[in-house]
């Protein structure tokens, strides 16, 4: 008898355990999916108040002992666009902060310098030597438009892009392909938007 007695108590203390156990975790869990959703909130927020941020939030959060994490509000353009070149092994690579400034700098989309350039010259790969013109600006028959660096093309074509595209209303690839390149039936919209896309 006391020895059954002992084996209900030592049931009876386990199962008091484990479901004090069970309850701690279900709080926790809770606790924490508040916390997920209280970030994916920001998160959704800052994207549809800012097209400059990506995938952002200011959020801080207590782990235990005293160590606590944090996500600091943060510009995801340029790892999106560095992973991008990175994978084409683009001379762009080094010039994203460029990319990215002139694009802000000119009211244009980060992504559309990046877009042509691989359109034109797959990323700088097939460009005419030491002319720096990813972008085939200022390229026809025998004339060709040479830079003295990737960072003076990149400004001087998104200025370009600026003053005789976007200024005139030319502002989606089909009405820039226009005048760009009046010669292609599709192709380069087609190109130049597959590529915007890419990036996003």
């Amino acid at each position: 008898m006391v020895r059954k007695i002992t084996i209900f108590f030592i049931v009876y203390l386990f199962l008091n355990i484990l479901n004090l156990f069970l309850i701690d975790k279900a709080f926790a869990y809770s606790n924490t999916r508040k916390d997920f959703d209280q970030v994916l909130g920001e998160i959704s927020d800052r994207k549809n108040n800012s097209s400059n941020y990506q995938f952002t939030a200011s959020y801080k959060a207590d782990l235990s002992d005293g160590y606590t994490a944090e996500i600091k509000p943060g510009d995801a353009r340029a790892a999106n666009l560095k992973a991008f070149l990175r994978k084409y092994n683009s001379d762009l690579y080094n010039h994203t902060d460029k990319i990215i400034e002139v694009s802000d700098k000119y009211g244009f989309d980060y992504r559309l310098l990046p877009a042509i350039a691989m359109q034109e010259s797959n990323l700088c790969h097939l460009i005419p030597e030491n002319s720096f013109n990813c972008w085939g600006w200022g390229i026809y028959g025998t004339t060709v438009t040479r830079f003295d660096s990737y960072d003076d093309a990149i400004e001087t074509v998104g200025k370009g892009i600026k003053d005789h595209y976007i200024d005139e209303g030319l502002v989606t690839a089909s009405a820039i392909m226009a005048k760009y390149t009046p010669s292609s039936k599709g192709s380069w919209q087609h190109g130049v938007n597959t590529f915007m896309k890419a990036l996003e």
